[in-house]
């Protein structure tokens, strides 16, 4: 058996070969994954990881129980500013380290707040949700086998949680029916309606919704999970100005931040909502998060000045992109979902159908072996999982890196070669990425390099450890 010194190596080994591929040589179109900027996965590295700040309000303040941590406690208090900004919102709760964990977090608390006005001594679970259908393109967190588990009642009629789904319409799966929609709600009389999607093409119906449901007593929460297209919040759709009480989503995927998740809401002081509010706050802690991966914080915060400096160019590009890579691939014969005459996508994601040429999971480990980055789908009509008529891509990560519009038609060129006639790609894929290197929305790297040199040199006990990295990066730079 190989020594503690050669297993280190060989692995190491193994992760500088994957990021090599991953950055240089790789086409990324996955839409739930984006590459952090220099600014941001240098402070995953600083001295906060690994430390410790549970806080909590208590009478009227909020309570740290942990010394050394004022740094930190500036920083999370920074990022909530930044993320209100973002949102325009009231509130903004950042604790969760993951959009599923945001999810189950305001599961949790509408739960008890359904049960404030139940008899002393019980507990009951939801008595029904209205949300997409996981094939359908819903979000897996927002299901009961995710993180609804056992908050919603058991239906006597089916054995299975109350769960019902919004309608599609016949002539585009891709887009809620809201003719039918009235009737849906009335009969399903829900307590929570979760919005939002996996494989998310089009806007959801928040303001009919909100309207359909205002004066019910009691009044449904209305919730999105923007975990999909957080980064364009506001140039896709605002929920929040449309009538949502709460909105969901993860900080890492068209976001420029770190892994973590985030809820954000307007349910300040004055609104009747407060309480829901506060239990959110304590669901997050001490409900489901001890240690909030301090130094993500950190990145959060790097992440959200970013955005909300380049918000209006980004998303504005991403969403140009996502319809013009559409364009290009219908142009070399591929079958894009989605309604051509709106463009096929209102969000950074396009999602193609390959049967004809193989299954889903086929085709998107060929397109991987050529340097190509996506992941088979199951489409709305597929009659399981097990079987994924499509694919799904992204245009989010490629976007950072400075493709525009025209710059995808190779790229729907490459594809259609791999796909339609089984041709590897790879050479030309990664000499088409060498040309999309750099990093846009974030500061250019002659002022980001030093910031970041700066911070993982102080990150280290001793100068031994910042002069040794220093000289190992300039002999590889050579």
């Amino acid at each position: 058996m190989a020594g503690f010194e050669e297993r280190i190596d060989e692995l190491f080994g193994r992760i500088e070969a994957n990021n090599l591929w991953r950055q240089r040589r790789c086409i990324n179109l996955i839409p739930s994954e984006n590459t952090p900027s220099l600014l941001v996965k240098a402070c995953e590295m600083c001295d906060p990881a690994g430390r410790y700040a549970e806080h909590r309000s208590m009478k009227n303040r909020e309570v740290y129980f942990y010394q050394g941590t004022d740094f930190i406690r500036d920083v999370e208090l920074e990022a909530q500013d930044a993320m209100r900004s973002y949102f325009g919102c009231s509130e903004a709760e950042l604790r969760p380290v993951s959009g599923q964990m945001a999810n189950e977090v305001v599961f949790k608390a509408v739960t008890k707040n359904a049960n404030r006005s139940s008899p002393p001594g019980t507990f009951r679970k939801l008595r029904a949700v209205v949300n997409n259908d996981l094939g359908k393109g819903g979000h897996l967190s927002s299901q009961p086998m995710g993180a609804l588990y056992n908050f919603v009642d058991i239906n006597p009629a089916t054995g299975e949680e109350n769960c019902v789904n919004f309608p599609v319409r016949a002539d585009n799966m891709y887009r809620i029916d809201t003719g039918k929609l009235p009737e849906v709600l009335e009969r399903a009389k829900p307590e929570l309606i979760v919005f939002g999607k996996s494989m998310f093409l089009y806007p959801e119906p928040v303001a009919l919704v909100a309207d359909l449901v205002k004066d019910w007593d009691p009044r449904p929460v209305v919730m999105y999970d923007m975990a999909h297209v957080l980064g364009l919040y506001g140039a896709f759709q605002a929920p929040l100005s449309e009538g949502a009480d709460v909105v969901t989503g993860s900080t890492h995927k068209t976001f420029f931040g770190p892994q973590r998740g985030v809820i954000v809401s307007n349910m300040s002081k004055d609104s009747p909502m407060r309480k829901l509010w506060l239990d959110i706050r304590s669901r997050a802690f001490p409900g489901s998060t001890s240690n909030h991966h301090l130094a993500t914080l950190v990145g959060l915060l790097v992440s959200a000045i970013e955005m909300n400096e380049y918000k209006d160019e980004y998303q504005s590009q991403v969403l140009r992109n996502a319809r013009a890579f559409a364009r290009h691939l219908v142009e070399n014969g591929l079958q894009v979902e989605g309604d051509p005459a709106d463009g096929y996508t209102a969000t950074h994601q396009v999602v193609v159908r390959v049967a004809r040429y193989g299954d889903g999971a086929d085709i998107a480990r060929r397109l991987e072996e050529s340097g190509i980055i996506v992941n088979y789908q199951a489409l709305p009509d597929d009659a399981t999982f097990l079987v994924s008529s499509g694919i799904r891509t992204g245009v989010s990560e490629m976007t950072r890196f400075g493709m525009k519009e025209d710059d995808f038609g190779p790229v729907a060129e490459f594809m259609a070669r791999c796909i339609v006639k089984g041709e590897d790609v790879s050479s030309e894929v990664a000499s088409y990425r060498s040309r999309f290197m750099t990093m846009r929305y974030t500061l250019p790297l002659s002022k980001a390099v030093p910031l970041a040199s700066r911070a993982l040199a102080s990150a280290f006990p001793t100068n031994d450890y910042a002069r040794m990295l220093a000289d190992n990066l300039a002999a590889l730079a050579e």
